[in-house]
């Protein structure tokens, strides 16, 4: 069963399982003209009236019973009551209750027919009064007494019925649009929970525009970057695997908002790597494609540092970021069948992205030629050499990209400079400003342990020259 069938709301019929009769002032008409026959003891006019009222009359209740209600039924209905009326002269009570009924019957079926039905409510009832003043002359006898009476009573017991129903009907569609709002409350959770598995850029359009979803791939310029992390299997072999899912984790959560805020394709993770590409479905250009692709490696790597300081921290050395980045053409697209796709791409380029990433050193990032002459003039690139890889015949060169802070010195965002024993990481732009003396506190604590532990290392230093002097003397 699919998916959006299992959570679409069953609303019951609107005749399901209900005996009803849409038009219950039919009998009132028959009645009517029924009770005015025997009224005017069977005269000619109110025989014809009964005739031609009670006929169709009749022809509705049989047809119409357990359908639903349409616009050439009450049309013909309203008809029907116009020609009571108009007959009678517009007799006040007589005609004051089927006008009522008129009028409900108006209000029900919509107001897309209004104008068109009070229209024919009122040309009806005008021709027939003046065919009725010709036939019956001007002295018309309105019944009053137990005739009017017997038809007002009639009348309300139909608007109490209809107003009952209406009432009925209101109450149903209520609680099922109550139910249906909290199928849709677990289906946009529901949905919002699965979007976290596929890229934004492949299930917006389908959630906005419903576009239909099926087999297909197409062949398109994109740039691809593979990473991975240098040193995570070597720790994977000494950490607890609650250690190593936190520390993966994180390093995935910390990647993925960089990529979204890029607006890259994250294609999968594969164990401690992950795949990304530019270029589909929105594409701004294989240039504009490659350079952000380059800026999101770029930041990558930058919170890498960020994370390698933490982890450090927690006593977790030795983890280091590694990409490779191509642009080519592939195939990208839906893989798979019917029951099940896959959004991703496959071709030459993809694999090498992956071998330049594999070929890459600690936080180096290598792109190859084809990237190399997008963002050449934008990213300052030195050539890092012809490599041999596999599944290729030639040898493939490729360039390492530089930090755009590398050379800048003072004016560097970063500051990150590793030794034995020391580690010194700044990102000035993750700084606030109430924190730069706190900084500049402990900068200084570190400088006066640096000069007391120097100043032992001198004495040391001099307490063993003079050790040696006395014993070459």
């Amino acid at each position: 069963m699919p998916f959006l069938d299992m959570l679409r709301p069953k609303l019951p019929s609107k005749n399901e399982g209900v005996c009803r009769f849409d038009y219950p002032e039919v009998f009132v008409l028959i009645l009517t003209v029924v009770l005015l026959a025997l009224h005017y003891d069977f005269r000619p006019t109110s025989m014809a009236l009964l005739v031609i009222t009670t006929l169709p009359s009749l022809m509705i209740l049989i047809y119409n019973y357990r359908r639903k209600m349409s616009f050439w039924t009450s049309n013909i209905v309203i008809i029907l009551f116009s020609v009571v009326v108009g007959s009678l002269q517009f007799c006040p009570v007589i005609s004051l209750s089927l006008v009522f009924l008129i009028g409900i019957r108006i209000i029900i079926s919509g107001p897309e027919n209004y104008l068109k039905l009070i229209t024919v409510a009122l040309v009806t009832a005008i021709v027939f009064y003046y065919v009725s003043t010709i036939l019956d002359g001007a002295d018309m006898d309105c019944g009053e007494g137990w005739l009017s009476n017997t038809i007002l009573l009639a009348s309300m017991v139909v608007v109490l019925c209809q107003f009952r129903r209406v009432y009925q009907e209101y109450t149903g569609y209520k609680v099922r649009a109550k139910q249906a709002t909290g199928r849709l409350s677990t289906m946009v959770s529901v949905i919002n929970k699965l979007t976290r598995f596929v890229p934004p850029q492949v299930w917006e359009p389908i959630v906005r525009a419903d576009s239909p979803v099926s087999v297909s791939n197409k062949r398109a310029k994109l740039t691809i970057m593979f990473s991975d992390i240098i040193g995570f299997t070597e720790l994977s072999d000494s950490l607890s695997a609650d250690n190593l899912a936190d520390i993966l984790n994180t390093y995935m959560h910390c990647m993925t908002l960089i990529a979204n805020k890029h607006g890259a394709v994250l294609d999968k993770f594969i164990g401690d790597g992950m795949v990304c590409f530019f270029g589909e479905p929105d594409s701004r250009g294989p240039r504009q494609d490659a350079l952000d692709c380059v800026a999101m490696a770029i930041d990558m790597r930058r919170e890498m540092r960020t994370l390698r300081q933490k982890w450090r921290l927690m006593g977790f050395e030795g983890l280091y970021i590694r990409i490779g980045i191509t642009t080519g053409y592939c195939h990208v697209g839906n893989f798979g069948s019917n029951n099940r796709l896959s959004y991703t791409l496959i071709g030459k380029e993809a694999n090498l992205a992956a071998r330049l990433e594999a070929s890459a050193g600690k936080d180096k990032i290598l792109v190859s030629e084809s990237t190399y002459d997008y963002i050449c003039h934008n990213y300052e690139c030195h050539h890092a050499g012809a490599f041999q890889l596999k599944g290729f015949d030639n040898k493939v060169n490729a360039w390492q990209v530089l930090d755009p802070d590398a050379h800048k010195g003072h004016l560097s965002k970063w500051v990150d400079h590793t030794l034995p024993g020391f580690n010194l990481h700044l990102n000035f732009k993750d700084m606030k400003d109430d924190d730069y003396q706190d900084i500049r506190d402990r900068l200084n604590f570190a400088l006066e342990r640096i000069e007391q532990e120097q100043e032992k290392v001198a004495v040391t230093i001099a307490a063993e020259a003079k050790h040696s002097d006395n014993h070459h003397k």
